[in-house]
């Protein structure tokens, strides 16, 4: 039998230009690449882990010493935040897009009585979790997280920072307060929020856990480590329940990154095998963001989303979004119900951009790790040309107009 040999894979250049993952900083890829050993104990690992952790902490905004990063992408430390939830525990999770509607499919899952799974196993109906179905497009407010607390009293709350699947900022001083007020521990999907925005967790007290990814405000690989932490109230909750995991297990993650029982160790204990290109990328990434500073960063991602979004609406769009690394938009009137179209002959050009993965049906452009005036420029320039192939007119002297005028002002270009 004849073994067919695939030719090597080569995968062209691309400008990333969605919701993430971002464009990898060259350093980033050369810290990944440049890694000359593959023995995961070996000493400079290890140090290199230590000092994520430290540089996390930085990050994050925060003393908890539970703080560090799972092998994987957001969804790997996602689970291992929610892995303190337990069947028949009361969480009210609140929904506005794609990912936190996967989120709250999760707390379902974690939440579910055996019954309740035996049922319907890929979508279990908890009769404990409530979920609060919030209008796509629209952020959830300190007023609802109020409301629902205070009628349900869960143990969990839970809500999305920022929803990349609408494009919405959520009220994250609301939901930390309402969640003091109420007694119940927040948790926290910050996967589109760190890194982009400046804050930091330890002003939100609510929140008893918090969950990140490497690939979209850090700009690391994808597959790498995503950042978490947890206070001490949530790890004492997770003492006392203990939680059906051993990979995700918050307590055996933060063993393996030298954290043990509530103290930083000489060392960490096996859990996982993890990768020495892995560390190096995450510890470059780390490095690069703190030297940057989060509020240059967050002041740059306002000045450059501001630019693209007042471009597009004069190009006749209409954004619907609220965050500053992601513009979500409708599309001119004349050519709403093409949304995917547009998008799949631009990334046949390699311009990535995206859809919503829900209805309705938007398209999405982001700017991760593209904060420069020229990569705008060239998203602006690459956007008008696929609305002008499907039929759209575009008045160019007028986005040539806006690009000169806030970019010759402002400081961020």
């Amino acid at each position: 039998m004849t073994v067919q040999i695939f030719p090597p894979l080569e995968i062209p250049e691309t400008l990333a230009a969605g919701p993430g993952p971002g464009n990898t900083d060259a350093r980033v890829l050369k810290a990944f690449a440049g890694a000359g050993i593959a023995d995961h104990m070996h000493g400079d690992v290890l140090r290199g882990m230590v000092e994520c952790k430290h540089m996390l902490r930085r990050l994050w905004g925060t003393t908890n010493t539970y703080t560090f990063a799972v092998a994987g992408t957001g969804w790997s430390g996602l689970d291992t935040m929610f892995a303190a939830v337990m069947p028949g525990d009361r969480v009210v999770a609140f929904s506005n897009g794609t990912f936190s509607g996967i989120d709250a499919l999760t707390l379902r899952i974690k939440a579910a009585t055996p019954t309740e799974h035996a049922a319907n196993p890929l979508d279990p109906q908890a009769a404990s979790v409530i979920v609060i179905d919030v209008p796509h497009g629209t952020s959830v407010t300190g007023e609802m997280v109020e409301a629902a607390l205070a009628e349900h009293k869960p143990k969990w709350a839970f809500m999305a920072h920022w929803e990349t699947g609408s494009g919405r900022i959520n009220d994250l001083r609301g939901f930390s307060d309402a969640c003091e007020k109420h007694g119940a521990m927040g948790l926290v999907d910050a996967v589109s929020s760190l890194g982009v925005e400046d804050f930091a967790i330890d002003d939100f007290p609510g929140v008893a856990g918090w969950a990140s990814c490497p690939q979209k405000g850090l700009c690391c690989l994808p597959l790498t480590y995503a950042p978490v932490s947890f206070t001490d109230a949530y790890i004492d909750s997770l003492h006392t329940s203990g939680a059906y995991s051993y990979v995700h297990n918050p307590l055996f993650e933060a063993r393996h990154w030298g954290i043990l029982d509530g103290q930083d160790a000489d060392k960490g204990s096996y859990h996982r095998t993890h990768s020495a290109y892995a560390v190096s990328a995450l510890h470059e990434s780390l490095r690069l963001v703190l030297a940057d500073g989060l509020a240059k960063r967050a002041h740059a991602y306002r000045t450059h989303e501001a630019v693209l979004r007042e471009a597009l609406v004069a190009m006749g769009c209409e954004v619907t979004s609220n965050m500053t690394s992601l513009v979500v938009l409708n599309l001119p009137p004349a050519l709403a119900g093409r949304e995917m179209e547009l998008v799949q002959n631009c990334r046949a050009r390699g311009f990535g951009i995206w859809p919503t993965l829900s209805a309705p049906v938007q398209v999405r452009i982001g700017i991760l790790n593209l904060l420069d005036r020229g990569v705008i420029t060239r998203i602006v320039q690459l956007f008008a040309e696929a609305l002008e192939e499907l039929g759209g007119e575009v008045d160019h002297d007028s986005v040539t107009a806006i690009l000169d005028s806030r970019y010759g002002t402002c400081v961020a270009a």
